[in-house]
């Protein structure tokens, strides 16, 4: 068993099982935007969008709801475990290099060092002294380092990129934690309202229903349109009621949502009810007599014509169709309006019935005392909000800003260590080594490090013809 542990673990941290692993994050995740998810799209949309052969496949391997699927969120731990078996296992080796850097370089070191140069001085404390300037100089902060029998100075900067790639295991592991609770916890769900209603009860999209702790409250929505008539935007005014007072109002408009409480209020869609707002009706009397102009609602109270004559609506139909000697409604969108008014009148027996436009058999235009031309509709809209309630949203948030410093850490802050240590050479001159090393944009730290040899080479023969000087005055003499 411990063997097969050890296998398992070993296989876990392996760099090859955690890229597979990320692959398959990726491909799977690609598949789920390409994809109509059910979650967030009408059923009636997809059937029409996918062959029922094709939609039952893709119901049954989860592939219509990829987010929320068990697999998916086995993937997503496996992914984590690999992450976790691998910073565990790398980890000491990293720590060890970061808290205790090699300060102090031996023969072999140096002699390993791919970067390196040897410079002649003329005792140990010059050539510390200018190593140390010219560390300085070059951005870095030297650092003495005294052993028993031997003397050198050190220097780095941005020692904290190696730790880089623990950054980036901690943030995709934010990311994938929120993944996950979103999978198991979170829920999504549609309300439709129309301006003055309120709900705080609707059903899932994936089953059941929910009822919130508040209401949401329409307070208007609308459409703006660009010139050429398409959809710009929509926008609904919500106002959140909680024990009966008025908490938070926003306007929403599609990204923007209404957030209280956990849950998200999207706008999702925007229509007509089929429902009739109000009305604007030119109504003439058929004998001598000048239009007025009248406004209907079906909840508003008739219209008085004359001091004998009113009117009202009795019905309003957005697109009727006449079938078998009964009117019916075909549907909620406006196709083929028809409404129904009511003429009322001292003079008249009984009440008359109008219909706009006139429909045989059942209208009785011709007994009204007044014609009628329809000059404006309302119709009644509804707003179609996305409700949401994703849990992990904070983790997956806190893990992309967290990989973006991460990314930052690892791109442009290089891990530069330089060495200078007195020495003798091969033929027993004294000499200044100096090396560096940097852990990526190599090229780029060998222009910094002839720089900086130049720099040291300069002032240490600068101090060398300083010190010529009065012996070669004195040999004159």
């Amino acid at each position: 068993m411990r063997s097969l542990y050890s296998k398992v673990w070993q296989t876990l941290g392996a760099v090859k099982t955690g890229v597979i692993l990320l692959i398959l994050v990726v491909v799977v995740s690609a598949a789920g935007t390409v994809i109509l998810q059910r979650p967030t799209t009408d059923g009636d949309e997809i059937q029409r969008a996918y062959a029922p052969q094709m939609l039952h496949l893709l119901d049954a391997l989860g592939l219509t709801n990829v987010f929320h699927s068990w697999w998916f969120v086995v993937l997503l731990s496996l992914v984590s475990l690999s992450i976790i078996a691998a910073s565990i296992q790398r980890f000491p080796n990293s720590w060890r290099f970061y808290s205790r850097p090699y300060k102090s370089p031996d023969d072999s070191f140096r002699k390993a060092l791919p970067l390196h140069v040897e410079i002649p001085i003329a005792s140990e404390a010059q050539g510390l002294n200018v190593a140390e300037r010219a560390f300085k100089k070059a951005g870095f902060k030297p650092e003495h380092i005294v052993r028993e029998k031997s003397f050198s100075l050190f220097g780095e900067r941005h020692r904290i990129s190696e730790m880089a790639v623990y950054i980036v295991h901690a943030s995709l592991l934010l990311i994938f934690f929120g993944g996950i609770v979103d999978a198991l916890t979170g829920w999504t769900g549609f309300l439709m309202l129309s301006p003055g209603q309120a709900a705080n009860h609707f059903e899932l999209r994936n089953g059941g229903d929910i009822t919130l702790p508040f209401s949401v409250r329409c307070d208007g929505t609308g459409q703006e349109n660009y010139a050429d008539g398409t959809p710009k935007k929509w926008w609904s005014k919500l106002t959140v009621l909680e024990n009966g007072n008025s908490v938070l109002q926003k306007e929403i408009v599609v990204n923007e949502p209404l957030v209280y409480r956990g849950a998200r209020f999207y706008q999702a869609s925007y229509g007509d009810t089929g429902k009739m707002e109000t009305m604007k009706l030119n109504a003439t009397p058929v004998k001598d007599g000048t239009a007025q102009e009248i406004t209907l609602g079906l909840a508003s109270a008739p219209a008085q014509l004359d001091a004998d004559t009113s009117v009202r609506i009795a019905e309003f139909i957005p697109d009727y169709v006449v079938r078998d000697g009964q009117i019916y409604t075909r549907s909620n969108q406006i196709g083929s309006p028809a409404v129904h008014l009511v003429v009322e009148s001292k003079k008249l027996a009984k009440a008359v019935n109008v219909w706009l436009p006139p429909i045989e058999g059942f209208a009785e235009n011709s007994n009204s005392p007044y014609k009628f031309e329809v000059t404006a509709l309302e119709m009644q809209h509804y707003t179609g909000l996305q409700v949401s309630h994703e849990p992990g949203q904070w983790a997956v948030w806190a893990g992309v800003i967290l990989m973006g410093c991460g990314l930052v850490v690892v791109f442009y802050l290089v891990h530069v260590r330089v060495w200078g240590v007195p020495a003798r050479d091969a033929r027993g001159q004294l000499v200044l080594w100096v090396g560096g090393i940097s852990n990526k944009n190599r090229d780029v730290f060998e222009e910094r490090f002839k720089k900086l040899v130049e720099e040291i080479k300069s002032e240490v023969g600068a101090g060398a013809a300083k010190a010529e000087a009065p012996v070669a005055a004195l040999a004159g003499r």
